[in-house]
Formats: C-alpha cells, sequence, structure tokens
C-alpha cells in the first residue's frame, strides 16, 4: 500500500476545497476501524465554516494548521456506546485507527492532512466542544486539518526504516 510509505503531515493547503464525494470516502474510511467488541464508539463533526475554523486554529500552540485548511474533522468519542469499563480502556487506540484511515484515505485521494491532538487535555476539548457545540458528554479526540496541498510532493516517500530499532527473540 503506497499510501503507508508516503503520507506525510501537510500543514499548507492550497484553497481548493475539498470536494462533497472526497469528505464521503474519508468519513467511510475511519468508520471503517477496527473497534472493541465492534462498538463503533466514534462521531464525527464536519466544520467547513472559515470563522469556526479560524476558532479551533487557536486551540493549542500546535493548531495552527487547522487555519490554513478547508476542511477540519473532529474526531470523537461517544461515551455511551461503550459497553464495558476494558473496551472503553481501548478507544484511544480505536481512535487512532480511526485518525490513520483517515490520514491514509487522503493520500489515495490526492489531499493532505495532519492529525491535531485534542484528547486528553481539558482546555482543548473544552474549547472544541464549544466552538462546535459538541454535548458534555462526548469526548473530542481529535481534530485533523484536510485539504488539497499546496506544494505537490508533499506526500512523499521517506525512507524510515531503521534496524537498530528491531529485535529478534529477545530485547
Amino acid at each position: 500500500m503506497n499510501e503507508i510509505f508516503t503520507r506525510r503531515s501537510v500543514r499548507q493547503f492550497a484553497g481548493k476545497p475539498v470536494e462533497d464525494e472526497k469528505l464521503d470516502k474519508l468519513l467511510r474510511a475511519g468508520m471503517q476501524a477496527p473497534s472493541a467488541r465492534n462498538q463503533q464508539g466514534w462521531e464525527f463533526v464536519v466544520v467547513r465554516e472559515p470563522a469556526r475554523i479560524e476558532e479551533l486554529s487557536h486551540l493549542s500552540p500546535y493548531t495552527a494548521p487547522l487555519g490554513r485548511a478547508p476542511l477540519v474533522l473532529i474526531v470523537m468519542t461517544n461515551p455511551a456506546r461503550l459497553i464495558n469499563e476494558e473496551s472503553g480502556r481501548s478507544r484511544r487506540e480505536e481512535m487512532g485507527a480511526v485518525i490513520q484511515n483517515i490520514l491514509l484515505e487522503t493520500v489515495h485521494l490526492g489531499l493532505g492532512a495532519v492529525w491535531c491532538g485534542v484528547s486528553p487535555f481539558a482546555d482543548r476539548m473544552d474549547n472544541v466542544r464549544k466552538a462546535c457545540g459538541i454535548p458534555e458528554d462526548i469526548e473530542p479526540f481529535a481534530a485533523i486539518a484536510v485539504g488539497y496541498p499546496e506544494k505537490e510532493d508533499a506526500n512523499h516517500f521517506d525512507d524510515r526504516f531503521d534496524p537498530e530499532k528491531v529485535h529478534y527473540e529477545t530485547y
């Protein structure tokens, strides 16, 4: 899968909007992620309104790229969908899988994206709730800036393989 090897964090976007068909594919890719006991505890807020995107770009010192994107996806957990405490502990892993699926699909669709962390920082979670009208019982996990990359080669191969990090049988 070429997308695994060429995906990079894209923080600069061209002014072109993301088409509805591509947005649908991104959301579908996210919802194909594995989840403990098939709970599918994820929910999304799609943000295209420039003023709201600008507000989200001020969540933390690291969320400025959101303000340069034509589309922001807020990935959230709905704890009411979690069956038990053990599966609730896996929600961070599940949200990571959702986000990775979305990031890989952006590359496949000729888009770029960057994942901006929201959870577990209470102030960021509260700011996202306020900006997007998210109920208190829903947990914002991340914001993903999505758009057409400003640079044509933004998603490119960069060999990160390091054999010194691989151990066989024992450390």
